[in-house]
């Protein structure tokens, strides 16, 4: 497991090049936001992170829980949930839109240039839209 990577994963590079396609621009990895979100527009006050179903908790097959180890892998998923929470409420908080992407959910490309346009051109004052992908 140390071998997985944060930073510049598959799913994150596949968001990322939709996004330079459809011409958007944007920083990565930004230290001083809390969670340090993957994709940022600063000018739009937007931020995006993309999920690992597996390290997040997500509620797909994918988000199962090892079967052996369990105490300390039910601590460390749950760890990760409640960081992500509290990092998403600092970024509402201090005036920023937040979108969760979740791995199992950006493999319909069309659906995610459709949700990814959305939430950046967005002009609701709603500070946190997360997007769950159908």
């Amino acid at each position: 497991m140390r071998a997985v990577g944060s930073k510049n994963s598959a799913p994150e590079r596949l968001v990322r090049s939709m996004l330079h396609r459809l011409g958007y621009r944007f920083r990565l990895h930004r230290r001083d936001l809390p969670g340090t979100p993957d994709i940022v527009f600063p000018a739009r006050r937007r931020a995006i992170f993309i999920h690992g179903c597996f390290w997040h908790g997500h509620t797909c097959p994918r988000g199962k829980l090892p079967s052996s180890n369990v105490a300390f892998w039910s601590r460390k998923i749950t760890g990760n949930r409640v960081r992500d929470k509290r990092s998403e409420k600092q970024l509402r908080k201090d005036g920023w839109k937040v979108l969760t992407l979740w791995v199992c959910k950006i493999k319909d490309s069309n659906l995610l240039e459709r949700r990814l346009t959305r939430f950046l051109e967005s002009g609701c004052t709603d500070t946190h839209q997360r997007v769950a992908l159908k």
